[in-house]
């Protein structure tokens, strides 16, 4: 679908681009901001501008409460943001030696899993804002990180090395071992905690049994690498960003039938940065979005495969998008430095 067929900009009336001090607006109660449309969020403004980071930012969430986000950059540093007023930096958390490419918070919200071309995971206590697991077993790259949603505090982790890896947040040392004879770029757990999700340069994802230490399925249909997983909320569906400029929806419920993709959205762009663009799932499932390299946001409508929304704003590859767990807020982040919350 071309971009203009029934894609609207929510934001069309104030650019992305035009910061917005916040200090003038008064209107943090949800009345109407100053081109008259009902306001939908707490944010203290409609956009607002997240700057610091001294590099492009390739990661950033928002903890399981929505009061916190935490971003990841080339500059090496994991800064938390307040969700809340000004969005004020409030912490920076410092230990990998070199990019921060991808981070998730453990299902409680009290610690952050980092993941570095420094070969290296880290475990980050939020509250103090130290680090208290380094895992240092990938022999290259660790492009990205998932922590499991229910059970033992688990992670997986996949790496340039051609491998995924197990951890335990209360053991020394990887307690598994995925091989693969490529890349991994992008990983997750299934809902109930005994698979894992793994994707990479063969474009297919495959699912491990945790139990059997096996791969009992694969998922072919990408055309070029994965980088980028994220199971949905309700855990029946996996969403997958591939080079090939599709997102898709995979059925993973146990009795699915034989082709799992159910749905490819298209219209946003990967490009030479080769950077491992993100996708996410709204809270409610009905809406996906993911980064693109043509400087903009997309939302997409799960059910209609429709773009609901494509924002402009930033002047370089926007790296992640993600849904605040209970607001109609998105929140993004760029290779231009920039970082943006906007209302939707």
């Amino acid at each position: 679908m071309q971009a203009g067929e029934g894609a609207i900009s929510v934001m069309s009336h104030q650019p992305m681009d035009v910061s917005y001090s916040g200090h003038q607006n008064t209107m943090s109660n949800r009345g109407p901001n100053p081109n008259g449309k009902q306001r939908t969020s707490s944010l203290l403004s409609p956009i607002m501008l997240l700057s610091g980071h001294q590099s492009a930012i390739y990661t950033m969430k928002f903890n399981p409460a929505g009061t916190v986000i935490a971003s990841g950059s080339h500059d090496r540093e994991i800064f938390l943001w307040h969700v809340s007023g000004e969005c004020k930096n409030y912490m920076v958390l410092k230990g990998h030696k070199n990019a921060v490419l991808d981070l998730e918070w453990t299902s409680d919200g009290s610690q952050i899993i980092s993941a570095s071309p420094d070969k290296t995971l880290r475990a980050w206590d939020v509250e103090t804002g130290k680090q208290i697991k380094k895992m240092a077993e990938h022999s290259s790259f660790v492009n990205s990180c998932s922590p499991s949603r229910r059970g033992p505090p688990l992670v997986v982790s996949g790496s340039d090395d051609g491998t995924a890896k197990l951890w335990d947040l209360r053991q020394r040392g990887a307690i598994q071992t995925f091989p693969d004879k490529y890349q991994v770029t992008a990983v997750a757990f299934s809902d109930a905690s005994d698979k894992i999700y793994s994707g990479g340069l063969d474009n297919v994802v495959k699912v491990w049994d945790l139990r059997r230490n096996e791969v009992t399925m694969t998922l072919e249909g990408h055309q070029n690498m994965i980088t980028s997983m994220q199971l949905s909320p309700d855990g029946s569906y996996l969403l997958t960003n591939g080079m090939d400029c599709t997102l898709r929806i995979w059925d993973m419920r146990p009795y699915a039938p034989q082709n799992r993709c159910v749905k490819i959205m298209e219209g946003h762009q990967h490009n030479v940065e080769q950077n491992l663009l993100k996708c996410s799932w709204s809270p409610d499932g009905s809406k996906v979005t993911a980064g693109s390299s043509d400087r903009m946001v997309y939302i997409w409508d799960t059910t209609s495969r429709r773009i609901l929304y494509k924002l402009p704003g930033y002047t370089g590859s926007v790296n992640e998008c993600v849904f605040h767990p209970t607001e109609p807020i998105i929140g993004s982040c760029s290779s231009d430095k920039q970082m943006y919350l906007g209302e939707i």
